[in-house]
């Protein structure tokens, strides 16, 4: 079960069994909660020899490692060998609250998830709650369109994009080419950054990105934790994350943090219209953030309250309970919560007003209810409703 539908998409740019991601996988799980469903999917090296034992060891590095029993999900090949299997296998993938994928080819998992079960899974997970972890090839997929490593580097085929699964646009509202590997220096004397491709076969690659996108390159041993509920992102690991568009680079190293929006800024782009978005309003969260930032609570409730007001779906309401979080948390002890918190409870509770006036009963005791479950009490007097913090 997710514990406050937590939406986190983690990008890996290798060392996904490393010692170095064992705290951010460990986080994470915490985060997601104790019984979250986890599997492993197999498809980006389905095509070796030795994927079972590949699988195996992955199960037993999240055994020892993140202390967590993961399954595996196997689907290897298309068209599938056993549909009944299949159908077993995509309905446990459905089921899972994080979906981890890894190392292989990143144009054989999209031939063989190419109208599968598989893309719609991975969307509804980043729109329901729960977690994707994908690294190094299976990262590569995500982005609106991939490198076909093997083809290029291996066989000497010309630059090209494949059309990736766009994960990470839909989820993020930018349109990105992911690029993990973007410090490998395994050539020594040839130039094999960005993924084996070198500068020169990255410049080619650039001039061909569609309209509005960039690329995210991920070093080894390195990883992008982002929250979709807050639009913040983590850098995890050992080295960096970068931004580049149009040859431009801007940098994030381990340990920071960013935001959507200031990722956006450097690449300069806007983000697209047909995404799911994160926030309600992109000004809203900046200034909240700023707030924030700034200890500013009293600020930033009122704009967790207009937040509020403003939000259209369940998803943008999420956005402003978890900034409601973030500002309980920066209260701190000196300051009087019960007037901290008032314009937000105030705020649910004119929508309570208004569904007792409309004759709303169930949305009223949803409001109470929900007000309950988080520390406030709600009493209907002769003189009207009044509240306290329990």
């Amino acid at each position: 079960m997710i514990v406050d539908m937590t939406r986190v998409l983690m990008l890996l740019g290798s060392g996904e069994t490393s010692p170095a991601m064992v705290t951010p996988h460990q986080q994470l799980f915490a985060r997601l909660g104790a019984n979250t469903r986890a599997v492993v999917l197999d498809s980006p090296y389905g095509f070796q020899e030795n994927a079972d034992e590949l699988t195996q060891r992955t199960l037993q590095y999240f055994r020892d490692s993140a202390r967590r029993e993961v399954e595996a999900v196997t689907f290897r090949s298309s068209p599938v060998v056993d549909p009944v299997e299949h159908a077993t296998e995509m309905a446990r993938l459905r089921a899972a609250d994080w979906i981890f994928a890894g190392p292989g080819s990143p144009s054989y998992a999209l031939r063989t998830w190419a109208g599968s079960a598989v893309p719609d899974a991975l969307h509804a997970r980043l729109r329901e709650g729960g977690a994707v972890v994908f690294a190094s090839a299976a990262a590569l997929t995500l982005g609106v369109v991939t490198v076909p490593v093997y083809e290029i580097y291996k066989v000497g085929e010309t630059p090209r994009w494949l059309d990736g699964l766009d994960i990470f646009g839909r989820a993020t509202g930018l349109s990105a080419a992911i690029v993990p590997h973007w410090n490998n220096a395994e050539g020594g004397t040839h130039d094999t950054r960005f993924c084996y491709l070198g500068e020169s076969r990255l410049r080619t690659l650039e001039e061909l990105l569609p309209n509005g996108t960039f690329v995210l390159g991920i070093d080894e041993h390195t990883g992008l934790v982002v929250d979709l509920d807050t639009g913040t992102a983590d850098v995890v690991g050992r080295g960096s994350i970068t931004v580049r568009a149009r040859g431009r680079e801007w940098s994030v190293v381990a340990g920071s943090s960013t935001t959507l929006a200031e990722i956006a800024d450097h690449a300069q782009l806007e983000p697209r219209a047909d995404a799911r978005p994160a926030h309600a309003n992109p000004t809203l969260t900046a200034e909240l953030d700023q707030a924030l930032e700034h200890r500013d609570v009293r600020t930033a409730l009122a704009l967790v309250a207009e937040l509020d007001r403003a939000a259209s779906s369940d998803e943008q309401r999420q956005v402003a309970r978890s900034y409601l979080a973030r500002c309980i948390v920066a209260l701190g002890n000196p300051v009087d919560v019960t007037a901290a918190v008032a314009p937000y409870v105030d705020l649910l509770l004119a929508q309570r007003a208004r569904a007792r006036d409309d004759v709303r009963w169930s949305d009223s005791d949803a409001i109470r209810e929900g007000l309950a479950a988080i520390g406030v009490e709600v009493k209907d007097t002769p003189d009207g409703v009044t509240w306290a913090l329990s």
